[in-house]
């Protein structure tokens, strides 16, 4: 991404473009400039890169039964008090989105005018690639539009956002009406179907002809020409890989209950366009053994610019820096203990052997209740005794502990929940200000365990547990191989002994993604798009005592979520300047 991100100053943008500054910018350099500068009019797209709402860890985690924050200010935690309203929305994606698309359009109408370089070949080739990748951008905002604001009117309509495809000028008539969520998507699949035709499946520098796509070979296309527009060095932009991807989730999300019923896309699509991404890395038997560690393997530090591990599909730009860990770990170690998981996630855990721990006849101790555990949990949470940071030291947060790290201890950077975030952080950080080491982080903007649950939730729905349709795997496969990734033993006869009942799959199904899955800001729209109980007390836990140990159940936050809110607002701003937009029932 390092080459993208290189902006140009887009307040001197196009004569076009007056309206969105205020007052207008004179000495505008004008799009005769624009299709002469191939850097400048590629700045155009690069705006849309810089929009991509996964540019940071939104923890919205905290505004369902994963995770509550110690953090009185943060704005999820405000939004479960009641705080939610359409003026005051922490969810929103809609000004960003669409100002995004409105750049991709801008690129859009004016990429056939330039002039991409001096060798013909190569600058179709150029037009060809950035116009793929416009698409599949254009195609992603889309998703995250409706995943935010696609929703039911007062009047039984289920709506997505308005379909805007053409730049806008000074003279357009903002004044745009919502399109349906079906035609929205519509809209979504073209976009893909476009950049699809366009994008290579990977960058990456061919080393025989016989490699180069028949299109541009029999154009006279040579390896020079070929490298220098789809080269490694183009590595981080989006794909031909990414749009499936993209199409996995946007399916998904379409045929979740939340939506089935107001558009034409089924479960069965959904279970196809994940497996068109599996198949590519040989479906259950490519998921990478190190896939539920990946923020803290090794391999991080090696990887060059662009480059993915086995287990990330598309990531952020990497950097060296202990921001993760300031805000996360626990205060006796330097950090603000912001993000405080829950029991109710705790307890979502299942036991070594795979067993839910609220099933009967199982060794499940309440009274030593972290022993035997899924090994995810100890990998994704600190529970009271385990051990954290460069130095290993034990973190006590019992009610009854002396240290910051206790119970309610020190409000703002104590747990809330008896817990601490575990994931995403490197323990290998000295927070010690008389240290203040960094570490190599990056961000996963896809994981491939995010598609294979894609597809064992699509695949079980469409096809039964062990049904594979036209693929060579059931959703029981891929559970049985995240689970087995997971360290679950003994055969796991749970899974076993469920794998002929859809339903009690589905629930093992949303459980394993909740699991892999947790803090990297999915559960919000999952509860949402399922239509699920999200009104669920976080709970967290009171230990005292020394030799033994009291475990006391306490209430920390309530969720009052009303049924209207499974789809978010518009924007109150908007629904106030364009009186042409309807705004989602009850907001």
């Amino acid at each position: 991404m390092k080459n993208i991100i290189k902006i140009l100053v887009l307040s001197s943008l196009l004569t076009g473009c007056d309206d969105l500054f205020e007052p207008a910018i004179e000495n505008n350099l004008g799009f005769e400039y624009m299709y002469e500068n191939a850097g400048y009019a590629e700045g155009v797209l690069s705006n849309a890169y810089t929009r991509i709402p996964s540019a940071s860890y939104s923890f919205n985690d905290v505004a369902t039964d994963d995770a509550v924050s110690n953090d009185a200010a943060n704005s999820y935690r405000k939004m479960v008090a009641g705080a939610w309203q359409s003026d005051n929305d922490p969810t929103e994606r809609w000004r960003n989105c669409r100002a995004a698309i409105q750049y991709l359009n801008l690129f859009l109408a004016n990429a056939d005018k330039v002039h991409w370089a001096d060798d013909e070949l190569a600058a179709k080739m150029y037009n060809d690639r950035l116009k793929g990748e416009a698409y599949g951008l254009r195609a992603m905002y889309m998703y995250y539009l409706l995943q935010a604001h696609g929703g039911w009117t007062a009047d039984g309509k289920l709506l997505g956002v308005p379909i805007v495809t053409e730049p806008e000028e000074a003279s357009t008539d903002f004044n745009y009406s919502r399109a349906t969520f079906e035609d929205c998507m519509k809209a979504f699949y073209a976009d893909a179907s476009k950049a699809l035709e366009l994008l290579p499946t990977d960058y990456g520098d061919r080393t025989s002809e016989s490699e180069i796509p028949s299109k541009y070979l029999n154009e006279g296309a040579n390896l020079t020409q070929y490298n220098r527009v789809f080269g490694l060095k183009f590595r981080g932009r989006i794909s031909g890989r990414i749009v499936e991807a993209i199409r996995s989730q946007a399916a998904l999300l379409a045929a979740s209950p939340a939506f089935a019923a107001g558009n034409t896309t089924t479960w069965q699509n959904a279970a196809d366009y994940a497996a068109n991404v599996l198949d590519r890395i040989n479906g259950v038997a490519g998921m990478d053994a190190d896939g539920g560690t990946w923020y803290k393997n090794k391999e991080i530090e090696s990887l060059g610019s662009g480059e993915c591990p086995p287990e990330i599909l598309w990531r952020g730009t990497k950097s060296s820096s202990n921001t993760l860990e300031k805000d996360n770990y626990p205060p006796s170690i330097y950090g603000k203990g912001r993000i405080n998981p829950t029991q109710n996630l705790v307890d979502a855990f299942p036991m070594l052997d795979g067993t839910p721990i609220s099933a009967s006849g199982i060794s499940y101790d309440a009274s030593n209740p972290y022993a035997n555990r899924d090994p995810r949990l100890a990998a994704y949470i600190l529970y009271n005794g385990t051990k954290a940071g460069v130095n290993n030291k034990v973190i006590t947060t019992a009610a009854d502990g002396t240290t910051n790290d206790a119970l309610n201890k020190e409000e703002g950077y104590s747990t809330r929940t008896g817990y601490y975030m575990r994931k995403l952080l490197r323990q290998d950080i000295n927070l010690d200000p008389t240290v203040n080491s960094t570490q190599e982080h990056y961000q996963a903007r896809i994981r491939y365990t995010e598609i294979y649950l894609n597809y064992a939730e699509a695949a079980n729905e469409a096809f039964g547990p062990t049904g594979k349709g036209s693929h060579a795997y059931s959703a029981y496969d891929v559970i049985k191989a995240i689970r087995s990734r997971a360290g679950i033993t003994g055969g796991d006869l749970y899974l076993e002994s469920i794998k002929d009942n859809k339903d009690k799959m589905r629930e093992l199904i949303r459980n394993e993604r909740r699991l892999e899955l947790c803090f990297e800001g999915f559960r919000f729209w999952d509860l949402r798009r399922w239509k699920a109980n999200w009104n669920t007390t976080a709970m967290g836990v009171s230990i005292t005592g020394d030799a033994t140990k009291a475990y006391s159940p306490i209430e920390v936050d309530t969720r009052t979520y009303k049924d209207y809110m499974y789809y978010g607002p518009i924007p109150y701003s908007e629904i106030l300047k364009f009186n042409a937009l309807e705004q989602n029932q009850g907001w």
